[in-house]
């Protein structure tokens, strides 16, 4: 069993932080940022690593790790896991430099055993065999800070992984890059405590949402019933807030098509967007009548389901049950928004806008099962 330091509630069903040093330190040094994480039902501990490094520990026994070193550490880690209190308790991960590599490898191993991670000035372990197709974390929020004059960790390293996560992941991704790298920055830690206090009051309130289970669910809403694959790679998008779409924007004219085709839907009501830049258009309910859940709405007191983004952008925000949600982020046509799950439903994603005509029905009927959920 691995040498932690604890503090925190010792309650064994409240939320479990987990906290994973760099290399050639140990568990006291991340004790240093406790002050600015948050405080009342939840428990941290800070990890020793296994492995000895001069004066300090480490994860793994030296180099970039392979899939054999993955494997030991991982099943050493979850080895001490299971011993921590409730099996169902929420763990979450914070990780600095190397910890950041051996929390990759943990999520990625047994992604269903967390709940979130914050990642700080690390690189995710790339050629370590594990699993890293397009979707591997969907419903896992993560936090990630990068410095931006960083010498520690190779800029390719940190640079894949800051693409990874945020175009083929599936987590939904706050990401932020600051001054300096050389050192923690305290805003850095600062924004971490802010994104843990969210997620934290996030699961008090609604629980861990599923993961995805492997199966493909029915769209009703699509030709075919199911939802295809959208060609390409997902675009890039704003990794805080206002979220919106980067490239592979929709033609203006398609645009405006798909929001003739979005403002006939059924029961649907329109007008400029409370939430949102400027042109910004919404899509409403009338919630007397429709009974569809708070999550189902962007703006629930309003019955606000969805809104376009206006040209250049032309993307779209939905509120999907989970299990589309998922659906959609693994083919390419959702993107998470960076505080699903965090402050906002674990099912409010990013639509890219449609390219071409097939992509406008295709849109068009993701909209319409978010409307289907909204109406109840």
């Amino acid at each position: 069993m691995p040498l932690v330091a604890r503090w925190g509630t010792e309650h064994p069903a409240a939320p479990l932080v987990v906290a994973l040093h760099g290399s050639g330190t140990s568990e006291h040094s991340l004790i240093e940022i406790s002050p600015w994480l948050p405080h009342g039902p939840v428990a941290y501990v800070a990890v020793r690593g296994p492995v000895q490094q001069g004066t300090g520990y480490a994860w793994f026994t030296g180099g970039p790790p392979d899939a054999d070193d993955v494997a030991l550490s991982c099943r050493w880690f979850f080895d001490w896991l299971d011993t921590e209190g409730d099996p169902d308790r929420p763990v979450l991960l914070v990780g600095f430099r190397e910890g950041v590599t051996f929390a990759g490898a943990l999520m990625l191993t047994a992604p269903h055993r967390f709940a979130g991670a914050g990642l700080l000035y690390g690189a995710l372990p790339f050629d370590a065999g594990l699993p890293m197709g397009r979707g591997a974390l969907s419903g896992m929020p993560v936090f990630l800070a990068h410095g931006e004059a960083d010498v520690r960790t190779p800029a390719p390293l940190l640079a894949r992984t800051w693409d990874w996560l945020a175009r083929e992941s599936g987590a939904p991704l706050w990401a932020e890059r600051e001054p300096g790298g050389a050192q923690l920055a305290g805003e850095v830690v600062g924004h971490l405590g802010t994104w843990l206090g969210d997620r934290l009051d996030h699961l008090r309130a609604h629980g861990e949402n599923p993961l995805p289970d492997g199966d493909e669910p029915a769209w009703p809403t699509l030709t075919g019933g199911r939802l295809p694959a959208r060609s390409g790679p997902p675009p890039e998008t704003a990794t805080t807030v206002p979220q919106h779409q980067l490239t592979q924007n929709a033609p203006a004219d398609r645009q405006e098509e798909l929001w003739k085709r979005l403002s006939a839907l059924d029961a649907v009501t329109t007008a400029p967007a409370t939430v949102g830049v400027a042109g910004t258009r919404s899509l409403l309910l009338d919630r007397s009548a429709a009974t569809g859940p708070d999550p189902a709405y962007l703006v629930p007191d309003v019955g606000e389901f969805a809104h376009l983004h206006p040209d250049p952008d032309g993307s779209v925000h939905v509120a999907l049950p989970d299990e589309l949600a998922y659906d959609a982020i693994a083919k390419g046509w959702a993107v998470p928004h960076p505080l699903a799950g965090v402050r906002v439903g674990s099912g409010m994603v990013l639509v890219p806008g449609p390219r071409d005509d097939a992509e406008v029905d295709v849109v068009t009927g993701i909209v319409e099962a978010a409307r289907r959920y909204a109406v109840g």
